[in-house]
């Protein structure tokens, strides 16, 4: 099979500037309704990416643990690649390929740490596992082998067996203030609909039409 066999119209839906609703927040949960609604696995799975200072990047899939009108959220290790990235270069992008819907949404704007309280509140709603998993994994470093990564959270079961984890120093969230949000859908002939809102000085949003 050759790529050109994997050719296809799109010809789901169309996005018209009278759909939209007056703030990307509001649209945003809409559509996500939707893919909730089609039982798409891991609707809230977005690609982060990032770049060095220099401006190597670096991309991931991550998920989407909340959005408000403050922004997007996720949670990492600070010490991670993308956590490192982050505090030497602050800006980030996400996209969530939504793809048996057609449709996609691309984030950008400035990044930064949530509050303590937030991070604490979002780790000990996690499951018991994955709060000692983070303990365990010096996230982005080399290890020796698995068996170096299944004694580190044996020994956290032991140290935290029987009491609560703490947040680690080193654990928390990053939020995504977006300065652009672009809603993609696609259409027949790749002519899709684009079109992205940009916020304005004075915060409002303007929205643009851009050419697929």
């Amino acid at each position: 099979m050759t790529l050109a066999d994997l050719r296809k119209e799109y010809a789901l839906a169309g996005l018209s500037e009278k759909d939209l609703a007056r703030d990307p927040f509001r649209q945003f949960e809409k559509w996500f309704q939707e893919v909730e609604a089609a039982k798409i696995p891991e609707p809230n799975a977005a690609v982060l990416a990032t770049a060095t200072r220099d401006g190597r990047p670096s991309a991931r899939l991550v998920l989407l643990k909340g959005v408000d009108g403050r922004g997007f959220v996720f949670f990492t290790s600070y010490d991670s690649r993308k956590g490192r990235e982050l505090e030497g270069n602050p800006r980030a992008a996400y996209v969530f390929p939504w793809i048996a819907l057609e449709r996609q949404v691309v984030v950008e704007g400035a990044v930064a740490r949530v509050a303590r309280e937030e991070s604490e509140a979002y780790f000990h709603s996690r499951p018991r596992a994955s709060q000692l998993a983070a303990w365990a994994s010096p996230q982005s470093t080399i290890i020796a082998g698995r068996e170096a990564l299944e004694d580190a959270m044996k020994s956290m079961e032991k140290k935290y067996s029987g009491r609560e984890a703490p947040l680690p120093p080193n654990w928390g969230g990053f939020r995504i203030v977006p300065e652009t949000v672009e809603f993609w859908q696609g259409r027949r002939s790749r002519l899709h609909d684009r079109l992205r809102y940009r916020r304005e000085a004075n915060g409002a949003w303007a929205v643009e039409r851009l050419a697929p």
